[in-house]
Formats: C-alpha cells, sequence, structure tokens
C-alpha cells in the first residue's frame, strides 16, 4: 500500500481567495454577456425588483418579514442586494462604521451597475490584502455580531457562499430571458 504525502498546507486567506476568484470568473461570464434590458426583466409576477424614485435614484422593494411565498428577484434586485451585503462586509473588514440597507442606492440598468459591482469586487480585495492570520481568528463584526464562535474568516467564506448563490441567481434569470425571448 502506497501512502501520499501530506499536501501542504494552503493558508486560509488563500484558499478563501482562491474560491473568491473562481466564484468571480463565473460571474464575469454573465456580467460580460449581461444586457441592460435584463436587469429589470420580471421572470414571474410575483417579483422583488427595483423602482425609480421621484428624485431619480432605485429603490428596491423590501421586507422586513421574508414573505410567504418569497418573491422572485429581477437581476436588478439581486445586484442592489449583493451591493448591499457586500458594502456592508467590506465596511467591517475595514474597520468603517457599516452602511445602512437604505444608504446603498443601485446604481441602474447596464454597464453602471457592471462598473460598480466590479468595484465593489476592488474594494474587497484591498480589504482582505490587508488581512493578517490573526485577524482572520478575530471574532466576526459581521454577519454575527458578538459571536466568538464566528471568525473573520468565517465572514470571508459566508461572502464567497453569498456571492456564489447570486451569481448563480443572475446567471439563470439572464438565460432564462434569453430563452423566453427565442
Amino acid at each position: 500500500m502506497t501512502i501520499s504525502p501530506p499536501t501542504p498546507s494552503v493558508p486560509a486567506l488563500d484558499l478563501l481567495r482562491w474560491q473568491f476568484d473562481l466564484t468571480w470568473s463565473l460571474f464575469e461570464y454573465h456580467l460580460e454577456r449581461i444586457e441592460s434590458d435584463d436587469f429589470l426583466w420580471e421572470p414571474a409576477a410575483n417579483c422583488w425588483t427595483v423602482h425609480r424614485s421621484p428624485d431619480g435614484t432605485w429603490t428596491p422593494d423590501w421586507a422586513d418579514t421574508e414573505p410567504d411565498p418569497v418573491p422572485v428577484p429581477t437581476i436588478a434586485w439581486l445586484s442592489w442586494h449583493m451591493g448591499w451585503w457586500w458594502s456592508v462586509a467590506t465596511d467591517h473588514a475595514q474597520g468603517r462604521t457599516p452602511r445602512e440597507r437604505s444608504d446603498i442606492t443601485w446604481p441602474g440598468p447596464g454597464t453602471p451597475t457592471v462598473e460598480w459591482l466590479r468595484a465593489l469586487r476592488k474594494d474587497w480585495l484591498t480589504a482582505l490584502a490587508g488581512l493578517t492570520t490573526s485577524d482572520l481568528a478575530a471574532p466576526a463584526p459581521f454577519p454575527w455580531p458578538k459571536d466568538p464562535q464566528h471568525t473573520v474568516a468565517h465572514m470571508i467564506a459566508w461572502v464567497n457562499a453569498e456571492l456564489m448563490k447570486n451569481v448563480a441567481e443572475i446567471g439563470q434569470l439572464r438565460l432564462q430571458r434569453a430563452a423566453a425571448r427565442g
């Protein structure tokens, strides 16, 4: 029986960054192909989206308690949602006062949102680059405040999971809209 030598250990941040980069590369596939009209396409009657306010800004549908059934989100809503949780996670990672949900303004369909999401990625990578091994072991300030069992490394893994979920949802909606058009 042959026993393989142990695999060299990969520092946690390197592994988390690899997972993030893999997920982001899947997102770029959709970002490169997304059309402005994809963002506000409503795939169902029961839908969450964003609406133009009288002042010209975009306001997302929202409920403090999740409705039953859960509305199907549009790409616009999902991209706003990403901007919200990612901005707050980045604020926490960089030691800034986190923004409120109502402070996150969706930039609008098409290129403005694609550029915004790419800028959020850069901000997140800047935050990750400044972390040390001891930072990763510190209690997570978000999304589990004051829970010593969840560390900053857990927060980064949560961001990766949330990103992966939202990327899959956006990709599926983009593909469904393309298929519906024929």
